[in-house]
């Protein structure tokens, strides 16, 4: 007979799950923080640097003027 709140079979515990999902998550953070990088490096770069369609544009005029 089940009661509430237990279960006729167990389930695995969390470091059952995320053990063999740990190469996807640690690649996964790898790749956001690369892209993370090229995506700032392109917006500082000269070419779009003084776009007045660049969000940053303002940030990277103050942070040149020092």
């Amino acid at each position: 007979m089940a009661f509430f709140g237990f279960r006729k079979f167990a389930t695995p515990a969390s470091f059952h799950v995320f053990r063999p999902l740990w190469p996807f998550m640690v690649a996964g953070s790898i790749t956001v923080y690369y892209i993370a990088k090229i995506q700032d490096s392109a917006v500082r770069s000269p070419e779009y640097a003084k776009d007045p369609k660049n969000p940053y544009a303002t940030q990277i005029a103050n942070s040149s003027a020092h």
